[in-house]
């Protein structure tokens, strides 16, 4: 008798754990049961299907040979029975059934199985406060939602819009929203920056430099206490600090895992609410398997479970499901977290853990900040991107790395080499040596991910002295927070003079980088330098010479004032 296999979930890990198992083991019965009427879509390009971007939203749903995923598809090319419109209600483990309804009908029926596996996918968080069910109140959980939000765009309802939430998803509905369909855009974040433990605060800060560029406004510390209306639709958002007027609401404050349907069934549950797995993808119950957004995986650096909600590690989670369910021994190891997104025409990326979070797990965590060219400098399209490199000054074992620049796959290039590097517990010394291709259009000699390895390990071994970013821009904010210090610019006059005008010479110290070993008796000893340059590898040049002679009241500002200009200070004189 062949193999029943039953998959509850439809859109990324349920197809392809069912498509694999098909390959594997052709007079496999195998069934696919969902509550949606619309499968196997691309829930990730939902803000890009917004935007416009992608045109219509069979093209989310199509292959790459242009097929739409849907039932008939997967009968006809795949030899899969879908029960779209059925909801799953319940599993009985002992008798390996599960009941599910029509969506429709309500009509009731068991389907056995031999193997089962959970696909259930995650469920967007609904913020208990008043309005939030008006009309015009949105979150993306799935195609219908989508297709409703372009619908009213389109026919002009949407003149204003209000996203909750500055994670990956509400930033990339904010620039759906702003960019083609120039909506009047505002993003409300709780938490202090966007990306909250995904990046730290200078990349946050580019990214909502770079929308308010683009006309986004961008609230941080600031939640919404209730969506106000009219006649049961949505007309603003009012929060502690403002209201604000809209014709749309977007709440995009994260999603939860969908595990009611496994814990009722007496499946182990873990303290986040997550389905728990072994490295099989198998629940506590060895017939029973689960994968994608409803499950937590290990962290392959921390060793901890942890939740990632990401429609490529789904896919990857669903092939291990289908393998052994084949009988194929496999595993899956874990992740990082591995992340990229586009903000108009920048992107910011990361893999492994963030500054914060690694100092939350106990880490004797530090981080290196660079701000260099992406490509040869005498390239035309030469553009200044910024990397930062978590590490463990302890056991020099790096943890995660965060980049930030143009549109292109420049950054994701660094993100993706540093993922596979992070995922075998490289070092410092291991990513200054990394190999990249090299060639003057798409990098520099000495690449980018090597060169912020190299001020890392300038750190770790004491040769370089560093002040914080955000130290560096709380003294500008307030002088007296450390009255002795004293800036050194080191960069051009033409660049320098402009500081020394607004803020005096006696905080303000200029000598040109290239004059610094004969001037040096002229610069301050009863004050700390903080020196300056554009990207902070003038500045340890200059630092290492002082060092030398006898002058060691120098910090260096990482990442120099490329990061700072990118962080949209106030205070700059020639601020872009």
């Amino acid at each position: 008798m062949s193999e029943r296999i039953v998959i509850v979930g439809g859109v990324a890990a349920g197809p392809k754990a069912a498509c694999r198992v098909k390959r594997l083991m052709q007079d496999a019965q195998v069934t696919i049961i969902d509550q949606d009427t619309l499968i196997s879509y691309g829930g990730c390009g939902i803000p890009y299907y917004v935007s416009g971007d992608v045109s219509d939203e069979s093209e989310l749903r199509a292959t790459s040979f242009h097929m739409v995923r849907d039932e008939a598809f997967f009968k006809n090319a795949k030899g899969v029975d879908v029960l779209s419109g059925t909801r799953a209600v319940a599993i009985d483990r002992q008798n390996k059934q599960v009941k599910v309804q029509s969506v429709a009908s309500g009509e009731e029926r068991e389907i056995p199985y031999d193997k089962l596996m959970l696909a259930t996918g995650s469920q967007p968080f609904v913020l208990p406060i008043p309005g939030n069910d008006l009309d015009g109140v949105f979150t993306i959980s799935n195609l219908h939602k989508a297709i409703e939000i372009k619908r009213r765009i389109a026919r002009g309802k949407v003149g204003k819009a209000v996203v909750i939430g500055g994670g990956a998803i509400g930033l990339e509905m904010a620039e759906a929203l702003a960019d083609l369909w120039e909506v009047e855009t505002t993003v409300l974040e709780f938490m202090d920056q966007v990306l909250p433990r995904i990046v730290d605060a200078p990349m946050a800060a580019m990214v909502v430099h770079h929308m308010r560029n683009k006309d986004v406004t961008v609230h941080l510390g600031e939640g919404a206490a209730e969506i106000l209306g009219e006649d049961g639709q949505v007309t603003g958002v009012r929060t502690a600090q403002r209201t604000i007027d809209c014709d749309l609401v977007i709440m995009a404050a994260g999603v939860r895992p969908r595990s009611e349907l496994a814990g009722a069934a007496g499946l182990q549950i873990s303290p986040m609410g997550a389905i728990v797995v072994n490295e099989r993808m198998q629940t506590s119950d060895p017939a029973i398997y689960a994968a994608g957004d409803c499950v937590e995986v290990m962290h392959l650096i921390s060793g901890k479970k942890f939740y990632a909600p990401l429609g490529s590690l789904a896919n990857k989670e669903g092939r291990v499901v289908g393998d052994n369910m084949a009988g194929i021994p496999s595993t899956f190891k874990g992740a990082l977290g591995s992340f990229i997104m586009k903000a108009f025409d920048v992107c910011v990326g990361a893999t492994g853990l963030s500054l914060d979070v690694a100092l939350a797990e106990g880490y004797d965590a530090d981080v290196a900040l660079t701000a260099p060219s992406d490509r040869a400098h005498f390239f035309p399209t030469e553009a200044i991107v910024c990397y930062q490199m978590v590490f463990d000054r302890r056991t020099r074992k790096v943890l995660g790395l965060q980049g930030f620049g143009p549109m292109g796959d420049g950054i994701s290039a660094r993100i993706d080499a540093a993922a596979a590097y992070l995922a075998m517990g490289a070092t410092i010394d291991d990513f200054g040596t990394l190999e990249m291709a090299y060639a003057p259009p798409f990098s520099a000699a000495i690449d980018a991910i090597n060169a912020v390895a190299y001020v890392a390990d300038n750190l770790c071994d004491g040769r370089l002295r560093k002040t914080s970013v955000q130290s560096f821009l709380d003294w500008m904010d307030n002088f007296s927070s450390q009255p002795d210090w004293v800036a050194l610019d080191i960069r051009h006059p033409a660049e320098a003079t402009p500081f020394v005008t607004k803020y005096g010479a006696d905080l303000w110290c200029a000598i040109p980088y290239n004059e610094v070993r004969q001037r040096y008796r002229e610069l301050p000893v009863d004050k700390t330098m903080v020196i300056l340059c554009d990207a902070g590898t003038r500045s340890f040049e200059v630092q290492s010479f002082l060092n030398s002679v006898g002058v060691t009241n120098t910090l260096v500002l990482s990442g120099g004032f490329n990061v700072v200009r990118r962080m949209g200070v106030d205070w700059y004189p020639q601020n872009d």
